[in-house]
């Protein structure tokens, strides 16, 4: 005996395999164009150079940079004695951008709320800037060091630059009371994440900006870490 379904029903299960496709679409696409290069022509620098570190949690990456060269010196926008810590003596200073809500609410996956993720996935919420001060930074699995030359950590920095919001007088924007451990700090920034630009999207884009092996597109850590395996 055929089972005619009621047209509500119907109706209910089409919508539900739209979705259905057009999640593994995404899922398809955001997958193959982490693995489309760009740059491809990049050679790391053996000369006056600028060593870099791609750093990632698992997650979400950051970029480390020194904390003072003759190009920067950021100890002029970021003082790590307003670290819990408030120590100093740090050689290295990391970077990253992400969703303010999911940045400041939500320290490990365990304390993610559905609010939160809707909010950031949506454009809903704002930005901020995550910065980490190092000792020392040891290479591995998730921490690849880079050499570049100083034209391109120069475009780096621009990149970089300009996601931190600023005040009048060109300080950069402290989040108060606001970070993961001792040694880091939140900043006001610039953009919105979403579901197609997310900390890892900025980080690759800053890597496009200094010329360097990036992905197409990316979401995810892993697709830039392919391309520096």
């Amino acid at each position: 005996m055929k089972i005619k379904l009621p047209k509500l029903l119907k109706t209910v299960f089409k919508y539900m395999l739209i979705v259905l496709l057009g999640f593994i679409t995404y899922v398809l696409v955001i997958t193959a164009v982490a693995y489309i290069p760009v740059n491809t022509d990049f050679e790391a620098c053996t000369e006056d150079c600028v060593d870099v570190y791609l750093r990632s949690n698992g997650v979400h990456t950051d970029l480390v940079l020194p904390l003072t060269s003759e190009l920067k010196d950021w100890t002029t926008h970021l003082d790590s004695k307003k670290t819990k810590g408030g120590k100093t003596g740090f050689k290295y200073v990391g970077i990253g951008w992400g969703d303010k809500g999911f940045y400041l609410d939500t320290p490990t996956w365990g304390d993610l709320t559905a609010k939160t993720a809707f909010n950031a996935l949506f454009y809903l919420s704002s930005s901020a800037m995550h910065v980490t001060f190092y000792t020392e930074m040891i290479e591995g699995e998730r921490c690849k060091k880079v050499s570049i030359s100083k034209a391109q950590y120069l475009k780096m920095l621009a990149f970089m630059e300009s996601s931190f919001q600023t005040t009048a007088s060109s300080a950069y924007i402290l989040i108060p009371n606001a970070s993961y451990g001792k040694n880091d700090l939140f900043f006001e920034a610039k953009g919105r994440y979403s579901l197609f630009y997310t900390c890892n999207t900025w980080t690759n884009n800053c890597l496009k900006a200094a010329d360097m092996k990036a992905c197409l597109w990316t979401l995810f850590d892993k697709g830039i870490f392919y391309h520096y395996q």
